[in-house]
C-alpha cells in the first residue's frame, strides 16, 4: 500500500501500510484538523491517494466501478444532509440501491431488512415519520441502519458517535462491534481514547505533517503517545485488567 494522502498542501499520512482483515476494528484518532475525515475519504475511494493503491478484495477501485464498491465497502459521513422529505424507512432503503438494477424497486425481502436494521438501532416505531423531523442522534443511528442494510464488508465510520447520549454511544460500539464479529472489518475515527481502547484491535495515530503510528491498540494507545498525540497530559488508570485513560488537570 505505502499509501500517502495529503490535502491543502498538508500532509495527513506517508507510507501508510494498512491492511484490514475480516473482523478487524480499527480506530483512529488525532487532534482536531489532522486530516482524519481526508484519510476516511481516500480509503473509500472518494479521493485519489498522493501515492500508493487501495484495494478492495484485492482488486483497486478503478478495476472495481461504483456499484461493486458499494457492495464491499460503506462510509458512515460526519455530516447527514437531507435535501428531499422522505420517511424513515425510505431512507434506511437508499442502502439497498447498490444491490439493485438500474430500474429495479426494491422488494419486500429489502424492506424486511430496513425494518430490522431500524429495530436494532431502536428507531423502529419511527419508520414512517419524516426524516427531517428527527433529532441529531436520532437522525445518526437512521445513517447506521442504512449503513446496515447496504451490507459492506468494510465499514468506514467518521465520528459514529456524534450526537449520540451515551447509553447510544455504547449500544452503537456494540452493534457495528456485531458486525466485525459477523466477518465484517471496521475503520472508526473516534475522539473517545477510552472507547477506542475498549471497542479497537488496532489504532492509528495521526500526528500531523504525515507522521502516523500504527499497531495493535494495546501497544499504541498508551498514556505517553496520547499526550503526545493530543498535546495535554494523561495518566494510565488499570484495574481488574481495564485501562482508562484520565486527562491530568491544572492544580
Amino acid at each position: 500500500m505505502s499509501l500517502a494522502v495529503a490535502t491543502g498542501g498538508k500532509s495527513v499520512v506517508r507510507g501508510l501500510d494498512l491492511t484490514l482483515d475480516a473482523g478487524d476494528r480499527l480506530a483512529i484518532l488525532g487532534r482536531n484538523g489532522v486530516g482524519k475525515t481526508t484519510l476516511l475519504h481516500t480509503l473509500a475511494g472518494l479521493r485519489t491517494p498522493d501515492a500508493g493503491v487501495i484495494e478492495l478484495a484485492g482488486a483497486p477501485y478503478d478495476a472495481l466501478g461504483p456499484r461493486r464498491a458499494a457492495r464491499l465497502r460503506g462510509l458512515l459521513p460526519q455530516h447527514q444532509g437531507d435535501a428531499f422529505a422522505a420517511s424513515v424507512l425510505e431512507t434506511v432503503l437508499v442502502g439497498r440501491h447498490p444491490h439493485l438494477s438500474r430500474w429495479e424497486w426494491e422488494s419486500a425481502a429489502d424492506e424486511h431488512l430496513a425494518r430490522a436494521a431500524l429495530t436494532e438501532v431502536g428507531l423502529a416505531a419511527l419508520a414512517e415519520r419524516s426524516v427531517h423531523s428527527l433529532s441529531g442522534g436520532e437522525r445518526q443511528r437512521v445513517a447506521l441502519a442504512t449503513l446496515m442494510v447496504q451490507q459492506p464488508g468494510l465499514y468506514l465510520l467518521d465520528e459514529p458517535l456524534a450526537h449520540l447520549d451515551l447509553n447510544h454511544q455504547i449500544a452503537m460500539l456494540q452493534l457495528i462491534g456485531r458486525r466485525a464479529g459477523a466477518g465484517a472489518a471496521l475503520a472508526m475515527v473516534l475522539h473517545d481514547v477510552n472507547l477506542a481502547a475498549r471497542f479497537s484491535d488496532h489504532a492509528l495515530l495521526l500526528h500531523g505533517d504525515g507522521e502516523h503510528e500504527f499497531g495493535p491498540s494495546t501497544s499504541v494507545l498508551d498514556a505517553a503517545r496520547l499526550s503526545r498525540l493530543y498535546g495535554h497530559p494523561l495518566s494510565l488508570i488499570e484495574r481488574d485488567g481495564r485501562r482508562w485513560f484520565v486527562p491530568e488537570l491544572p492544580e
